[in-house]
Order: C-alpha cells, then structure tokens, then sequence
C-alpha cells in the first residue's frame, strides 16, 4: 500500500500555503477588523468570507453523517475534481482510470491537466467489472473515477464491484455521488471514516435544488481535506453561496419532499416513454434523469428543439447510441415533453 505521500505531487506536499488574514487570528474573537485592507462600508458584503466554511460544515456535517474536518467545500463539484487531480496527479506522467460512459468533466479535467485518462466500457448493463478497471491500471495510476449513479447511464454502480476496488486499489478512488439523495441505497461518504483513501463527491446543484449558488462538496479524511484546502484559492465560497446554503440546510424536509415528488413524476415518465412507438427502451435509473433509447435520437432532439423543449442527445456517447437522457421537470413540464412527442 502507497503512502499518501507517494501518491500526492512533491510540490503540492511540500506547498507553503497562502495564509488569509482570516487564519490567522482564528481561535481568538476579534471585533476590529484592520488587517485585509477591507472597506469598512457596506456590511456584510465588505468583509472577506470565512474560507474553511466552518458554521456551514457544522450543518452539513451532522445532516450528511461526518465530521466536519472530512468536508471539503468547493465552488461546485467542479472544484474538486480538479482539485483532485492538482494534489495526486503529475502532469505528462500519471494516469487516471474511470468507468465509460460517465461523467465528462473527469476527462476534461484530466485533459487540462495533461494526464492520461484511461476510460474502462461498461458492460451492456452499464455495470462496472473491478477487474477490468484494476487491468487497466499500472504503477502510474493515481486515481480511478466511479460514479454512482452514474451520469448519464442514471443507474447505480454494484456496490461489491465499488468494495473491490476500495480493497484492492492503492490509490486515491473518487465515487461522485451527486445524485445519491435520489437514491435509497446506502451512500459511500458513510465510508469515508474507515477508508483513507477514499474521496465522495456530492452536490447542493441537484436534489437541493441550488445549481445557481454552485456549492460542492468532498468528504475524506482530515489529510486529504487538508491537502484540498492548501491548494484551493483563499476564498474559494462567497459568503451569498455560504449564507444561501446554509439557509436551504434549516428545511430539509422541503428538499425530501421534491424528491419524493420527482421520484413520482419519473415512474410515470418511464412508463409513459415504453409507451412512444418511437422509443425502443427505457433504462433504468437511480437519479432524476433517464436514459432512453429513441428510434432516431438525432430527429427527435432537433424536432424537441424547435418545440422549445431542450432534453440532452447523449447519441455520441459510449454505449448511448441513439439515446436522449431526459431530467424529470414538474408535471407540467414534463407533460409538455411527453405531448410533443405525442405528436411527432
């Protein structure tokens, strides 16, 4: 087994991170604020924010089952996946291994970075087989890529092929779980206490319905969240995503309640596509979305366009040959869809 020091890069290890006026005086109350070179005026905008979050990870960390110095808080999941890479991968050298299809920003990321991404195909049932993704690693392999449910497949990855992994795999293995709260199966950030190097993703963009205040997470372990926060920018989190934040996590009932909603409105859209003459298949999902096979993706998506109804044609996608993935809407919306399809 690798050390965490053998896996991240030597600069980022031996990093001398900026240290923000905020740090500095922290575990002391203070009530004159003379040293960030700040307007006094217009309060509370003027001020710098908090830059570990630290009140918002208190919240979080008791709503989500962790502790708060196993949070990372980024500007979107976005954040941390490059994050990810920044810490653990050396450009031109190390690699990366993730599941085909699935979420592009994994590739896109890897490509800014100038590390290899070595994408593993699903089977047909858009399972993933540990064994071929551990095949496809060697002694460069930093990190592999799962995620569950994945995007835009919707379905969950086998929760013993993900063990198999976490066992056998000496690096650093990120399961993005951005739409686990659709989900009734048991999230892997509960996992991330007794697994050192594990890291979980997730979201306020999706079940909480808040993609407009761009606040993503990471749960790990105190090292690794340590090693996020050295290199992430000082204040990283405005205090208007912080303070909207922390206000949608006082109702969580509210968010239980879209999804129960959501998870209605997707039974009936899924029975209502395997009813289309022009729909060959309905997969299924865990998430908000589905992934249906139409007789002629392309067609249809542009017809949907000129409808004003925008869906996503995943038909360039591996494996998502003539696909559309469909997010579920309100009853409206989604009827709206399910009429003009009607009508093609």
């Amino acid at each position: 087994m690798r050390e965490l020091k053998d896996l991240v890069r030597p600069n980022i290890w031996d990093l001398s991170p900026y240290s923000s006026a905020r740090d500095e005086y922290s575990g002391h109350e203070a009530h004159v604020f003379l040293d960030a070179n700040e307007n006094p005026y217009n309060q509370p905008v003027n001020r710098y924010p908090d830059p570990l979050q630290r009140e918002l990870k208190k919240v979080m960390g008791k709503l989500k089952g962790v502790r708060p110095e196993q949070i990372f808080f980024g500007n979107g999941s976005d954040e941390a996946i490059d994050l990810v890479y920044r810490c653990f991968t050396r450009p031109g050298i190390d690699n990366v291994v993730a599941i085909e299809p699935t979420y592009g920003m994994y590739k896109v990321c890897a490509d800014i970075n100038d590390v290899e991404y070595r994408p593993v195909p699903l089977d047909e049932q858009f399972q993933m087989s540990a064994e071929k993704m551990l095949a496809a690693c060697d002694e460069n392999t930093k990190v592999i890529w799962v995620c569950s449910p994945n995007n835009p497949t919707g379905n969950l990855i086998d929760s013993d092929e993900i063990e198999r992994l976490l066992d056998q795999f000496d690096g650093i293995t990120v399961i993005d779980e951005a739409y686990s709260d659709f989900s009734r199966k048991p999230a892997f950030r509960l996992e991330v206490a007794r697994r050192s190097r594990l890291v979980v993703l997730n979201t306020m963009s999706k079940a909480w319905g808040c993609a407009a205040i761009r606040l993503g997470m990471a749960f790990a372990q105190k090292e690794i969240i340590d090693l996020f926060n050295k290199v992430k920018y000082p204040y990283n989190v405005n205090l208007l995503t912080q303070e909207k934040a922390m206000e949608m996590l006082q109702s969580p009932y509210e968010m239980d309640k879209w999804v129960k909603t959501l998870l209605m409105e997707r039974g009936r859209m899924m029975e209502a596509f395997q009813m289309l003459p022009i729909c060959e298949k309905v997969y299924p999902t865990d998430a908000n979305f589905f992934l249906a096979k139409m007789t002629d993706a392309n067609s249809i998506y542009n017809y949907l366009v000129e409808n004003g109804i925008i869906v996503r044609n995943r038909s360039r996608v591996a494996l998502c040959g003539n696909c559309l993935r469909i997010t579920i809407g309100t009853k409206s919306e989604n009827s709206q869809l399910l009429g003009a399809l009607r009508r093609w």
